[in-house]
């Protein structure tokens, strides 16, 4: 019972995000997050905390686990090994970027990761289950919510430009997919960019993001052993309780992907748990945005925004320069 003012408030808060984004459009976890930090006041309610932390720790490593039954086998093997070769290209240079260009600007090895990860990956959904295999301090949350913000703007403005400009260069359905699903950071963007154009590009995008999707396991688990001791010792210095190499959400996804990849996931399942998988990720964000003031968002300064925009540029640039060299 004690979570349950702190929940409930986070589930009011989704829904009317979710509510708003139907009626009037818009990126649904972004209206999470700017409701919640709009609230941030109720989080320091005793009654209202525990709530609030489960749903921002427990309710979003449910979410990320679920993204698993999105994801076959066969569509991963559909894709062909040359464009599975440029996404994963453009994934791991993008995660380059982000960490060299971060460590210039002044950021730490964490924040730098963060920021490649969510690009390279799936916008704040990748942001949200990177940052949780990191190391915790005073400043991660702050920083994990100020990127899911600007890669959730990215994101949409990319859904509006990137189609216009396929266009544009008169790319066929399938490079067009290939453009749009192995840039635009959040599925939902990728869908309605896709979609915006025509069918056949609309499920060759959506087909190279959940590629990308895919890519998500991988990547933390580098990300999780990399960080495993820093996550191992307390904010004071001490050594905290050993910490899982493999988090238990990522056994869930991939478990997932195995058993919808062999046909164990009805379609009707699939889609529920789709569903139930985006409800506790805008749940989340809603927590996260209760546990941030307006104020502590504007600390994080400029450079989190330069650093994920450089990166959007370069992912962008890198796929249509794949696109042109290829014969």
């Amino acid at each position: 019972m004690s979570l349950l003012p702190g929940a409930g408030l986070s589930c009011v808060i989704a829904m009317a995000a979710t509510l708003i984004s139907t009626l009037h459009g818009g990126p649904q976890f972004l209206y999470a997050l700017l409701f919640g930090v709009a609230f941030h006041h109720l989080s320091h309610d005793l009654k209202s905390q525990p709530g609030i932390e489960f749903c921002s720790r427990t309710v979003l490593r449910v979410g990320v686990a679920l993204l698993g039954a999105r994801i076959t086998a066969s569509q991963i093997v559909g894709l062909g090994w040359e464009t599975a070769a440029i996404v994963i290209a453009a994934v791991v240079t993008t995660l380059l970027c982000g960490v060299l260009l971060g460590r210039y600007m002044g950021m730490n090895r964490a924040q730098s990761v963060l920021a490649g990860g969510s690009v390279a990956i799936c916008g704040a959904s990748a942001a949200l289950a990177i940052s949780a295999v990191l190391p915790q301090n005073k400043d991660s949350e702050r920083f994990t919510l100020m990127v899911v913000v600007t890669v959730t703007v990215l994101s949409t403005v990319a859904m509006v430009i990137y189609p216009l400009l396929a266009k544009l260069l008169e790319l066929p359905p399938e490079l067009a997919g290939l453009f749009l699903g192995g840039t635009i950071h959040d599925v939902a963007q990728v869908v309605g960019a896709g979609y915006m154009l025509n069918p056949e590009t609309g499920d060759y995008a959506t087909i190279i993001k959940l590629f990308r999707v895919s890519m998500l396991a991988v990547v933390v688990i580098v990300i999780s052993s990399l960080f495993k001791k820093e996550r191992e010792l307390a904010q004071d210095g001490a050594v905290a309780a050993k910490q899982p190499l493999v988090p238990w959400f990522l056994w869930v996804f991939i478990v997932l992907v195995i058993v919808n990849s062999a046909g164990g996931v009805p379609l009707a399942l699939q889609t529920g748990l789709n569903d139930v998988s985006r409800a506790c990720l805008v749940v989340a964000i809603a927590a996260l945005g209760l546990k941030t003031s307006f104020r502590k968002l504007s600390k994080a300064g400029w450079r989190p925004f330069g650093l994920l925009l450089v990166e959007t540029l370069w992912m962008a640039g890198f796929v249509l320069m794949v696109i042109y060299l290829k014969p």
